[in-house]
């Protein structure tokens, strides 16, 4: 097994978070350094892109952060082997990638301009990645959006449902997924109580 080291914020949420986790259902051991936001600007001048995510696999540094859960979820068994259900997989990782490109400007925003872009959000773009998904899902049989089974597409949506319900975006309401798409919140809910998922969050409650 390749020698891992993922780098990005210490939250949990994010870009790296799906990836985390995979690996973590996966048994796959990787480092996680995870550093405070106002280390960033000496983290990012290491990186490619002045970006983080990164994943180090044995000392070669990837960015990208899908191509960083494709690969974690052929580690640990979380991504479909069938040509089909990866481009379903891949789809549903898409989508969700795309919806925060277009919130990522908003948190260099502050004050009227940052409510009013998100507000903007809220009332167009988001509702109808939501609903998208929600009809992914139900059409995949409600439980996983791909391969019948845990995906890391199911990863990354529950990563992003987590952060839109947490209050943690300003001036997004936090019933806005139950008003638009609550199969995602019980698609939620199945996969905080995975017993992996429920053992990688305990290690840091204590």
């Amino acid at each position: 097994m390749p020698k891992l080291k993922i780098t990005y914020f210490d939250m949990h949420g994010g870009r790296a978070e799906p990836v985390r986790l995979a690996l973590a259902i996966g048994g796959v051991d990787f480092e996680d350094h995870r550093f405070a936001y106002p280390e960033f600007a000496a983290v990012r001048k290491t990186t490619p892109f002045g970006q983080v995510p990164t994943l180090e696999v044995d000392g070669v540094q990837i960015t990208q952060c899908d191509s960083m859960l494709r690969y974690a979820g052929k580690l640990a068994g979380l991504y479909p082997e069938d040509a089909y259900q990866a481009l379903l997989c891949d789809e549903v990782m898409y989508v969700v990638e795309e919806a925060g490109v277009k919130m990522g400007p908003t948190y260099r925003m502050t004050g009227e301009e940052q409510k009013a872009a998100r507000l903007a959000l809220v009332n167009s773009s988001m509702p109808v990645y939501l609903a998208w998904l929600e009809k992914k899902l139900q059409a995949n049989g409600g439980n996983y959006f791909a391969d019948n089974r845990l995906t890391v597409a199911d990863l990354k949506v529950f990563v992003d449902v987590r952060t839109l319900n947490s209050g943690r975006l300003d001036h997004v309401p936090t019933d806005l997924v139950e008003k638009v798409a609550p199969a995602l919140n019980a698609h939620a809910k199945r996969i905080a109580e995975h017993p992996a998922v429920v053992a990688y969050y305990a290690k840091f409650a204590k």
